[in-house]
């Protein structure tokens, strides 16, 4: 089994608040920046993922991987990446001989992270892969273990970690302005309208609202408490006449149990929208709404909304070229990235344990 006995160095009791102090002091100097060939062309490769190199230090854009190779061509003339660093599915293995690509991304449906996260770390590459990591704790484990066996580092996609509002409500959580922390809600969903994309198949996404959006409410709470939650209590809600949901949920609600006492209220959907974070200490409150969005989150800490923070910033011009130049220097400096694989296997266990739960109508007490 994988050792997951690591949460102070890696998790939020610890590890998240490390990339916002990675100032230019403690970051390596490149003599290149590092090379990722981005894996799949979908909305968040190509649409949110490849125009954030622009706003890197140590990274850049240098190869593409797509079925499409129409599109590879379009998306390479325009942002300047040669026509030899173009790759389908079928020629991947032969990243390996391309001393230009020094970490593989992949931005697949999930169903497809285990064999390009394995097949990248087999060619050499390091891997940073989206999140969720993969089907299954099985497969979370089996890409560890082929990135180990590499001797490449493994880094799953949470954003977040480096996501300004996450790291200062962090910091003052840690720092006790709320006083001690009793109570944790997330709740993280949208309308689902695309009936017929891959997020819906469950042979390609693993699950529904769970997989895709109720795993920022599970990531929030563990990181925001630095703890690892001891048993879950889930419920879900679909309406299974509605064509969307005839094969994954729409709604799931769970709940957290922490060794300290704190419970944590958790829901995903894909029938509402809803981004939001809150703790409720026995002092005060620190709010977040959006609390995970890809810009304008806000934060407000004190007794309700009239104490409005501006945090400072992250440890990147945007949390994504955080992201990518966080992996970038755990390269060059040889550093355990603060999202590990492991990380990710933590979630995906959690989550196979909320599915049971809910199916078994029961509490469901969670390994350590």
């Amino acid at each position: 089994m994988i050792d997951l006995d690591r949460r102070g160095v890696i998790l939020a009791g610890g590890g998240i608040l490390a990339a916002a102090t990675m100032g230019p002091a403690v970051w390596a100097a490149p003599q290149r920046k590092l090379g990722y060939a981005i894996v799949g062309l979908g909305s968040y490769g190509l649409g949110v993922i490849i125009p954030q190199f622009k706003n890197c230090r140590d990274s850049r854009l240098v190869a593409l991987v797509s079925g499409d190779a129409a599109k590879a061509r379009r998306v390479a003339a325009e942002y300047s990446v040669p026509e030899r660093n173009l790759y389908d599915y079928k020629n991947f293995d032969s990243i390996r001989d391309n001393p230009d690509i020094d970490i593989v991304y992949v931005c697949l449906p999930v169903s497809m992270h285990a064999e390009y996260t394995i097949r990248a770390a087999q060619a050499g590459k390091h891997v940073l892969c989206e999140k969720p990591m993969a089907l299954s704790s099985a497969e979370c484990e089996a890409m560890i273990a082929a990135c180990a066996k590499a001797g490449r580092k493994l880094m799953i996609g949470y954003r977040c970690h480096f996501e300004p509002t996450n790291l200062e409500a962090i910091r003052r959580a840690r720092a006790g302005e709320i006083g001690k922390l009793r109570y944790f809600r997330s709740e993280h969903g949208f309308v689902q309208g695309n009936a017929n994309g891959w997020r819906l198949r469950k042979a390609m996404s693993g699950g529904g609202s769970l997989m895709d959006m109720g795993i920022y409410a599970l990531q929030a709470a563990r990181y925001m408490t630095g703890e690892e939650p001891i048993a879950v209590y889930a419920t879900e809600r679909t309406d299974r006449s509605d064509p969307r949901f005839r094969e994954v949920e729409d709604m799931i609600a769970f709940d957290l149990e922490f060794p300290s006492g704190v419970l944590a209220s958790c829901m995903s959907m894909y029938s509402a929208n809803q981004n939001h974070i809150l703790l409720m200490g026995d002092k005060g409150r620190i709010e977040l709404e959006p609390g995970t969005g890809y810009a304008g989150n806000r934060l407000w800490v004190g007794q309700g909304r009239g104490n409005e923070i501006t945090p400072p910033p992250g440890p990147g011009a945007t949390q994504w070229a955080g992201q990518l130049d966080h992996l970038a220097q755990c390269v060059l400096t040889n550093r355990t990235p603060i999202v590990p694989g492991e990380e990710g296997l933590r979630d995906l266990r959690i989550i196979e344990a909320i599915y049971q739960s809910a199916r078994e109508g029961r509490r469901i007490a969670l390994r350590a």
